[in-house]
């Protein structure tokens, strides 16, 4: 039978409600009755006992909050009554026992990857085209329309389809309201030239020029860190010659700082050396199908799971993110580890009440850099008038997600529970197998773009209000925190993990079926749908405040 509430923590006063409650119910919970004094709609929490103007309020055993004013037992947590609020932090050298998840059922398996020169291994084949600055992205607009309509990776042709039909309606006079895209046939997609090639994809951006130079460099290195990133098997590069990124600072980002032994054809075009438009944008063309041609012979082997690295992220979050879908992951990352893979958490502002737990998984250098990176952050936000209580959205605060705080410390069980291996401040090089935190945003597409540099070659991304986040070179798995998202949004979701919160399937269940469906995707099995409907989302983080 379905649990009506649940208490996340011993330490908690809150619990939150599973399903609508109205005022005046009485519900039991170990032994309790509690008269709700207000309606607490599902993902939404009430006290259990009465709070009293400063007292502190408690999720997952922490704090999350403080009463602003008297609010009785039963009454519902509500931003009025309730602001954000923390503990400090510190490193207080505890010795951490992780016990790590029986992963015999997981032993010997294998994926079916792309093996790489340097050793890596791809869980996909692309081919990359990244702009030096944004005066090319028209050239790559061009040149994306070609290759794509020509090679089989357009997703567009149903929508092509659908707008032919208006046009037809319209000059034979008919009613366009009759005109349904649900009714058509798409034309038939042709079967892709290059079999081993999974897609050809563009880094359009708005930098490289016209900002600081340090934004410059930034961008740089984050271009350089796809270009190198082992699911990129080849990169064709257009650059217009005068911006602010030259190509010789990208590439000794790429060669000098990130990967001495690079060896992946990369093809180096200039528009203002080129005799014309049309002249660059077909060269670029030719050049890149005769690369095709040759990446096209890379073909998928057997590879130990320890060679996965898989992002961690949260989107659209809501109250039951930190309940289902973001502990489903954290078990299914703590098996990773216990694999010998590497597991990427991110968003440091979304992590602001978890500090003391990470900290208390890490030693002494690495959550000393994990505390300076969280306080030189919070400190650029309170610059400028923010900080990380702005955090949460107008949709997180709506199901439920009152503070930061609580969002924080239900994003943070993306996580799992083994120790810290190691910090990455933005575009860092992930190296050691484990958990490794990496500063970025908690934008979605700032942080996908960021923990991507870093290294993942998998993304699990959660989300309770649905969001169609992807990545333009690591395939992104979207995994619902409720079943009526995956039913309303079913075009986007690839894993329901909604079943925790009808008490039909444990978070350990889930976190194994998660890691199932991640071997599949990263050997070509399954194809996430963030990948079927090109969601190449990128966007570089300049460095500024952005929560």
């Amino acid at each position: 039978m379905k649990a009506r509430v649940l208490k996340i923590h011993k330490k908690d006063n809150v619990l939150v409600a599973l399903s609508n409650l109205k005022k005046g119910e009485v519900i039991e919970h170990n032994g309790e009755s509690y008269t709700l004094v207000d309606d607490v709609n599902a993902k939404h929490k009430f006290f259990i006992g009465d709070m009293k103007a400063g007292d502190a309020v408690y999720m997952y055993g922490v704090l999350v909050g403080k009463v602003q004013f008297d609010v009785p037992r039963g009454g519902r947590m509500t931003t009025d009554n309730t602001k954000h609020a923390t503990g400090t932090y510190d490193y207080r050298g505890v010795k951490y026992e992780w016990h790590a998840p029986d992963v015999s059922k997981f032993k010997n398996r294998t994926f079916n990857g792309y093996h790489r020169s340097d050793g890596r291994v791809g869980t996909a084949n692309y081919w990359l085209f990244i702009p030096m600055v944004f005066c090319e992205n028209r050239n790559m607009d061009v040149i994306r329309e070609a290759l794509h309509n020509e090679l089989g990776y357009a997703v567009t042709e149903k929508y092509k389809s659908y707008t032919r039909s208006l046009v037809d309606a319209h000059r034979s006079g008919k009613d366009l309201e009759q005109v349904q895209i649900d009714q058509l046939q798409p034309s038939p997609v042709e079967q892709r030239l290059f079999k081993n090639i999974d897609g050809i994809k563009f880094l359009n951006h708005q930098g490289g020029c016209g900002g600081t130079r340090q934004d410059a460099a930034t961008l740089g290195r984050v271009l350089a860190a796809y270009a190198d990133h082992p699911n990129v098997g080849g990169v064709t590069l257009l650059s217009l010659g005068c911006q602010n990124l030259q190509v010789q600072d990208f590439l000794k980002y790429l060669k000098e700082e990130r990967n001495p032994g690079f060896d992946k054809p990369l093809y180096i075009f200039e528009q203002q050396r080129s005799q014309s438009e049309e002249q660059l944008v077909a060269e670029a063309i030719r050049k890149t199908f005769t690369g095709l041609i040759e990446l096209n012979k890379t073909e998928r082997k057997p590879a130990p799971l320890s060679d996965l690295c898989i992002g961690v992220k949260c989107g659209g979050s809501d109250g039951f993110s930190g309940i289902s879908a973001n502990p489903a992951v954290g078990y299914c990352a703590d098996l990773v580890v216990a694999l010998g893979g590497k597991i990427l958490l991110a968003e440091f502002p979304e992590l602001c009440g978890a500090e003391q737990e990470l900290i208390d998984r890490s030693d002494e250098a690495t959550a000393r850099k994990f505390m300076r990176l969280m306080k030189s952050y919070e400190e650029m936000a309170h610059l400028v008038g923010s900080g990380f209580d702005m955090n949460p959205s107008p949709g997180n605060i709506k199901d439920g997600l009152i503070t930061d705080a609580i969002k924080s410390t239900g994003a943070a069980k993306k996580g799992g529970t083994s120790p810290v291996a190691d910090v990455l401040d933005y575009t860092e090089k992930v190296s050691k197998p484990g958990l490794s935190l990496v500063c970025t945003p908690g934008n979605d597409v700032e942080a996908t773009t960021g923990k991507t540099a870093s290294g993942s070659t998998l993304i699990l991304f959660t989300t309770g209000l649905g969001t169609p986040t992807g990545n333009p070179v690591c395939p992104t798995i979207k995994l619902s925190t409720n079943t009526a998202l995956a039913k309303r949004m079913g075009d986007i979701i690839d894993i329901d993990t909604g079943p925790i919160i009808e008490g039909e399937k444990t978070i350990e269940e889930m976190g194994e079926t998660i890691l199932e469906y991640c071997i599949k995707a990263a050997s070509g099995e399954v194809i996430p749908k963030a990948v079927q409907l090109n969601q190449d989302d990128f966007i570089p983080w300049k460095r500024g405040v952005s929560l």
